[in-house]
């Protein structure tokens, strides 16, 4: 029978390398798997993280290989094109830094000690995906590596990382259909179990590939959350009476659709899929997890009441996968096909989504394959684009006839363009109320959508915004405070608990993640937009909405409880709370009760004078808070950008006049703020000309988003309205200076705002 040996311990390691070594390189750094190079450099700004090849190297003797008549190395990720030399002999070269693959050790070639060496190279391409995209592209042998020892008859290892057996499970009423496929040639016995280890059915099937069907009545179902029942295939192949070799995987018996009008209905009934979408990577050792990283994850998803999880932007890993199925989490899985099309990357995405598909598909949780994310930022009619998704989907009905397709667009992509309406359903990235636009835009841009294209099934694939340990009585867009966000997502809950037929919608993101690239909210190389922080160790007050909202365990919890020090007589206490009715209470005195309304949230106004200690009773539970009366705000509460083009004390806001804070759309309300940003479009129009050096207008970077000329369009014409002057300036710092953002804050300061 096959064994597997885990050889994680005992490589080593080197970035200075240049050849492959012939012997062991004892003299390279000691270390062992999960392993990148980039958990500090990629997480600490400045774009400049190491993009290289990495050497890996260990020792394999005789014995370790010869367990059974063939070995198989198998890695589970390596990151991103990896080479892999036997003794010295190439073995393979795999591009795609996500998904498993194997080589077969060719038993003449070993020898009593032998030398594996493996190259990582993450290196930037125009091939392989990801090239560009807002997260690190950490590079390393980041998963675990095994020796799979087999028998010379033995279920197919070569094929694209397939686990060996297919599980196709068909629920019909009270009649379930499962097919099973095991990929080999000779005779197998297919066996199913139930959760306590019973025998369901067994059959013995001969062949090249050969399938079984058993029919069974009353299947208990796996039902998300609720109840994610789960079986288990087994096959044995059969050589002379004797197994020889054996696989199995865990399945589900689930029924699921997703209707344009009902949303998303498992099992018959309707099923709203309301979670979040995850990245991997955590403080210092990036990508390089170990299960129990996975499990806190897991942990997290599940306490804040989420029931589906995005795995953003690529393979995640079997770990986490398995735990999903365990846990009932709906999972929407895809490739990093994401930012920047490569028209040489055709057979890149190819070969990453088949290896998804072979790979992942046995688990129940899967419902949807991603074939790409936010690939029009530069234009969706490109030809070789839109073929290429043509392809990718095909591709997936081809090997999977039994789940759908889905894209997930950015929002400057045109809803009447070929290119959303290739997938069999559909979500978009938006992020009105944070990058421009505000936050009330999000429900009617949906509203619009499904009015025009009743028969898409529409979605949110990404919503979110930035938020640090930043704090204010006065939130808005851009200030990165907690408050802000916890305003941001109420206003977001609100428009989604209206909106049933979104068939899915995921937060972004579930937590903080590295971006080497990124400059913003004052701690550089990452996006705030978590709900829990990098380190897993603070949940945002947002984090709590989402629980209000979707647990139905009990809960209060006050918000801003690192915000302490305020300045204003009188403040607001939000209190966020599943339970029927919340009282507040200020040093023990009560400042009344209130009934929760339509939504978790409620909002009080009590008196701000010294120091005094707030408490939310909900029944039996409750929650506490301090708050204290300062004179003068606290600086430690407020951003101050390194590097800022402006900070806020530099700014005039006289009370009633406008100014560099205002929001363009209130600024083009009046007559005279018109002709201010008219002159401004004038400046920037020749500054951008300048810049492009052609005489044409170019387009620019910002840290969280790319503009260009191609991209404006009734959307974004939309989102620019909500930003502010001053957020522009900051998002664009080469193209403004200080003293032109005080000489147009000053023209602002003589005008009056509009009244609303």
């Amino acid at each position: 029978m096959r064994t597997v040996t885990n050889i994680n311990k005992g490589w080593a390691f080197s970035l200075e390398a240049k050849e492959i070594p012939v012997s062991f390189p004892e003299f390279w750094e000691k270390a062992d798997l999960p392993f990148t190079w980039n958990g500090k450099d990629g997480q600490d700004g400045g774009n400049d993280y190491k993009r290289t090849k990495g050497y890996f190297a260990r020792l394999l003797t005789k014995q370790e290989l010869t367990a059974n008549d063939v070995a198989y190395i198998e890695f589970q990720a390596v990151n991103s094109t990896a080479e892999v030399f036997f003794n010295g002999k190439k073995l393979i070269t795999h591009h795609g830094g996500y998904s498993a693959f194997r080589v077969k050790i060719d038993e003449a070639d070993i020898k009593d000690e032998n030398i594996l060496v493996v190259t990582a190279d993450n290196s930037p391409n125009n091939f392989v995906y990801p090239q560009m995209a807002d997260f690190t592209f950490y590079g390393g042998i980041y998963r675990d590596v095994n020796i799979i020892s087999v028998n010379k008859s033995h279920f197919e290892l070569d094929y694209y990382g397939t686990p060996g057996i297919k599980v196709t499970p068909e629920v019909e009423d009270d009649e379930t259909e499962i097919k099973l496929q095991a990929f080999c040639e000779g005779e197998v016995r297919f066996s199913v179990y139930d959760a306590d280890g019973a025998l369901v059915a067994s059959q013995l099937e001969s062949g090249k590939d050969p399938e079984v069907e058993f029919e069974m009545k009353n299947a208990h179902l796996w039902d998300g959350i609720n109840d994610p029942y789960l079986y288990t295939a087994k096959a044995e192949l059969i050589v002379d009476g004797e197994a020889v070799d054996e696989v199995s995987a865990r399945f589900g018996c689930r029924r699921y659709e997703i209707d344009p009008e009902k949303g998303f209905i498992l099992n018959g009934r309707p099923y709203s899929l309301r979670g979040v979408s995850r990245h991997q990577d955590r403080p210092d050792i990036g990508n390089a997890l170990l299960p129990e990283h996975h499990k806190e994850d897991i942990d997290l998803i599940l306490e804040v009441g989420a029931n589906t999880v995005r795995l953003a932007h690529y393979q995640h890993s079997q770990v986490f996968y398995d735990l999903c199925d365990e846990k009932g989490l709906v999972l929407w899985a895809e490739i990093p096909y994401i930012s920047k099309h490569m028209p040489d990357g055709f057979e890149n995405t190819k070969t990453q989504m088949t290896e998804l598909i072979i790979q992942n598909y046995n688990h129940p949780s899967i419902v949807v394959w991603g074939l790409s994310n936010e690939i029009s930022m530069g234009g969706s009619a490109d030809e070789s684009l839109l073929k290429n998704h043509h392809m990718l989907n095909d591709l997936c009905h081809k090997l999977d006839k039994t789940r759908k397709t889905v894209i997930a667009a950015v929002t400057m992509a045109e809803i009447d363009s070929e290119y959303v309406h290739i997938s069999d359903v559909l979500s978009y990235n938006h992020y009105f109320g944070w990058y421009g636009g505000t936050t009330d835009m999000n429900g009617p841009w949906f509203d619009d959508f499904h009015k025009k294209y009743p028969k898409k099934a529409i979605g949110i694939s990404e919503y979110g915004c930035e938020a640090l340990n930043w704090h204010t009585s006065t939130p808005t867009q851009g200030d990165y405070t907690e408050e802000y966000q916890s305003y941001y997502h109420e206003e977001l809950i609100k428009q989604i608990a209206d909106r049933p037929w979104l068939w899915a919608t995921h937060v972004w993101n579930m937590f903080d993640f590295a971006a080497d690239a990124r400059s913003e909210g004052g701690e550089d190389g990452m996006n705030h937009k978590g709900l829990v922080t990098f380190d897993r160790k603070y949940k945002k007050d947002s984090f709590y909405a989402y629980k209000a909202w979707l647990n139905p365990e009990k809960m209060v919890h006050i918000c801003s409880k690192r915000y302490v020090d305020r300045t204003e007589d009188r403040t607001r206490v939000t209190v966020y709370s599943n339970c029927d009715e919340v009282e507040l209470f200020l040093n023990g005195v009560s400042q009344g009760k209130q009934k929760k309304g339509k939504y978790p949230f409620f909002y009080f106004e009590v008196e701000n004078k010294g120091e005094s200690v707030l408490k939310a009773v909900a029944g039996d539970i409750s929650d506490e808070a301090v708050i204290r009366k300062v004179d003068t705000p606290n600086e430690d509460y407020i951003l101050k950008e390194e590097g800022a083009v402006i900070n806020w004390f530099e700014i005039d806001t006289p009370t009633g006049y406008l100014s560099i804070n205002d929001s363009i759309g209130d600024i083009w309300d009046t007559a005279k703020g018109k002709l201010v940003l008219l002159g401004v479009v004038k400046g920037l129009l020749k500054k951008m000309k300048s810049k492009s050096g052609t005489g044409e207008v170019a387009g620019f970077s910002t840290d969280g988003l790319k503009i260009s000329p191609k991209m404006i369009n009734k959307n974004t014409i939309g989102m620019v309205k909500g930003f502010s002057i001053k957020r522009v300036c900051m998002m664009a710092k080469s193209l403004f200076t200080k003293e032109e953002l005080l000489t147009i804050n000053k023209k602002l300061n003589k005008i009056k705002k509009k009244e609303k």
